[in-house]
């Protein structure tokens, strides 16, 4: 039925109407073939290959999932050239990857390196996979294999176990040396990983020894920093490692204590150039980040020295916060030239300017940021007067591309994983179709997708979001912006008397409209909802505690989330920036940060959040917010960023409602 909708929907010929009808007759074998299929899928899986009915499956669009699986279990047996005729039967689908991947593995704990060399394509993800792949180069090309094994190796982290061979090889050869040894101690102790900074100092001979011991008792006590040597090691080889990481883990736990210790050392220790910028961007970032009393002048000394980005910005909002106009402009004026036209670098020398006086380049500024479309765009047009710049595409396809994206092979696997209950694989399968397709044909299959979304299966409106990403379709909107679940959200925006725009864009931003998505903290579903979140609105709405299934229920889900968010609003006294912060970061920290900044403007208040996730989510609700409202009207008329209220409100604990407070 649904490919008959897609058919009518479309307008499709008589003559393709007709065919699909009469295929329609062999619904009952498909399904029966499905049924084999989902059933085999999970046998190969779990290797019982002779529980599989060969003959059910054979002419299945999917028998190469079947395949798959075979093959792989019978690596590293299975000889390269079956391997790569698998990868070049299944070219079009991620199955040729997977496979590729698991060949290098196996044939890699086997030592079997001719193996793996026939089938890799060049240097693999994923570190166990790159050692085995460089190891297996060692005595085919050397150069390359020393190249990606000491880059392997500078690390403060702990590397796989396929790595050990490929690293007592190279510090066999001298590859990896006593200074490279050196080096990777320090990367552990700058990680925080003791266990590997002991384990690889104690590699170190008897020349190495006042390096050791300087860094073990540093490390013990930080302070002790100032007694270390001006020069540490063979020819001072130590030396930078041994400052770059004393000096990160001192600014880290006392950076006042880092500040004063590097003013009495620095003119006397012999540190490279490199390592000296390495050292002083991470104490002025520090200094920045915690307002470290007395370190602002040097941190100004510094900065013109220190390429750095973040720093540039720091020190743009820590100058915000003090309301020091001239400051902003000259920090902002400091950027190259390609930062400095950002629209959110753009819009504050408007406010500098304004601040200032100087009215004309205020105004020049606003129409340079009014250009994008984002927060700050939206912000500056507001002030300017004018529409929104919403800079939208639309990208069209007939019927024939449309008939001949449905009949491509991948997009038929596509549908035929979701028939048998896989829509993880059937998003793979359509991402690598996409990641691999022509601009032209990107947007034939963004097309497809949003026609998909419109009246298929619930997974599509994610697919068709991912589809923009992976095809780099910034201004496709309505493809980004899908009108899902629509009745859920106006049903929920209704009872909880909230705007059901601000609720998709929450729903956006949280899961990218993935219903069933799980982040590695635990938030469940479309609106993100965390379980012990979810009980108590379930309990203050009269409802049973519902379990995780029943949270990634869409419908549940945006009621329960759109009945938090209601209850956020209302602390705030319907203040949208403050409620958006609190859904993202929690309201108590919000409540800190209303009473700790006190800004008398909203874009101040959003600049004076000091997690830049919470920033960047606040900015990115409301620019969704108003690009779905734009979307649903068609029109500029109504697309509003903020309230009047919002834009008038001081940002203070005022804004707090009395019950809260």
């Amino acid at each position: 039925m649904h490919a008959l909708r897609r058919c009518l929907s479309d307008r499709a010929p008589i003559v393709g109407l007709a065919a699909l009808l009469l295929a329609g007759l062999a619904a009952p074998a498909q399904a029966t073939s499905d049924a084999a299929m989902r059933e085999a899928l999970a046998a190969a899986r779990e290797e019982r290959f002779d529980a599989i009915d060969a003959s059910a499956v054979a002419g299945h669009r999917l028998r190469s999932y079947i395949d798959y699986h075979r093959l792989r279990a019978a690596l590293p047996g299975a000889s390269p050239e079956r391997v790569n005729r698998f990868i070049a039967d299944n070219a079009d689908s991620p199955l040729a990857e997977w496979m590729r991947g698991r060949a290098i593995t196996a044939y890699g704990e086997a030592e079997q390196f001719d193996a793996l060399l026939a089938v890799a394509d060049g240097e693999p993800a994923g570190a166990t996979r790159r050692c085995h792949y460089y190891t297996a180069l060692l005595e085919n090309d050397a150069t390359r294999a020393h190249e990606g094994g000491r880059t392997l190796w500078h690390t403060g982290h702990s590397r796989p176990a396929a790595c050990d061979p490929l690293f007592d090889r190279l510090r066999a050869r001298g590859v990896i040396d006593a200074r490279a040894v050196w080096e990777r101690a320090m990367l552990a102790w700058q990680a925080g990983n003791s266990r590997l900074m002991d384990y690889l100092l104690a590699m170190l001979d008897k020349r190495w020894h006042t390096a050791v011991t300087t860094a073990e008792k540093a490390r013990e006590t930080p302070r002790r920093l100032r007694q270390a040597p001006d020069c540490l090691g063979p020819r001072c080889a130590a030396t930078d490692g041994f400052y770059r990481a004393a000096m990160a883990r001192l600014i880290r736990d006392d950076t006042q204590a880092a500040f004063d210790g590097w003013h009495s050392i620095a003119s006397r220790i012999t540190v490279t150039s490199a390592a000296r910028r390495t050292i002083e961007e991470e104490l002025a970032f520090y200094a920045l980040v915690r307002e470290t009393p007395g370190t602002l002048d040097w941190v100004d000394s510094v900065l013109p020295t220190l390429d750095s980005e973040r720093l540039r910005e720091l020190r743009v909002r820590r100058a915000l916060a003090e309301r020091a106009w001239r400051d902003v402009r000259r920090w902002i004026d400091s950027m190259p030239a390609d930062e400095r036209e950002k629209s959110r670098w753009q819009y504050w020398l408007a406010r500098a300017g304004e601040q200032l006086g100087d009215n004309a380049a205020a105004q020049a500024h606003y129409r340079r940021a009014a250009g994008e479309r984002n927060f700050y765009g939206f912000a500056a047009a507001d002030r300017l007067g004018q529409p929104y710049a919403f800079n939208m595409a639309r990208y069209d396809v007939d019927d024939a591309t449309r008939e001949r994206i449905a009949a491509l092979p991948m997009v038929q696997r596509t549908h035929a994983l979701m028939d048998i209950s896989e829509p993880g694989l059937a998003t793979s399968e359509w991402l690598h179709a996409v990641r691999r397709a022509s601009p032209q044909r990107a947007r034939a299959l963004g097309a497809y997708a949003a026609q998909q979304a419109r009246t298929g299966h619930e997974s599509w409106p994610a697919r068709l979001v991912q589809t923009t990403i992976a095809g780099e379709m910034w201004d496709a909107l309505a493809w980004r912006f899908p009108r899902a679940y629509n009745d859920a959200f106006t049903r929920a925006a209704r009872h909880n008397n909230v705007d059901a725009y601000l609720l998709m864009a929450i729903a956006r931003r949280e899961s990218a409209y993935n219903p069933r998505v799980r982040s590695p903290a635990g938030a469940l579903g479309l609106m993100q909802l965390m379980p012990g979140t979810a009980r108590d609105v379930s309990r203050a709405l009269g409802l049973d505690a519902p379990d995780t299934y029943d949270v990634l229920d869409p419908a549940l889900n945006v009621r329960l989330g759109s009945a938090y968010f209601s209850e956020t609003l209302a602390r705030y006294r319907g203040n949208r920036l403050a409620a958006i912060a609190a859904y993202n970061a929690g309201p108590g920290r919000v409540d800190l940060w209303l009473d700790e900044h006190r800004a008398e403007s909203f874009d101040l208040f959003v600049e004076a959040i000091p997690y830049r996730e919470t920033r960047h989510y606040v900015q990115a609700v409301l620019t969704y917010r108003v690009i779905f409202q734009h979307l649903a009207q068609d029109a500029d008329d109504g697309a509003t960023l903020l309230h009047p209220a919002e834009k008038q409100a001081r940002y203070h604990p005022s804004l707090i409602a009395a019950d809260n407070g």
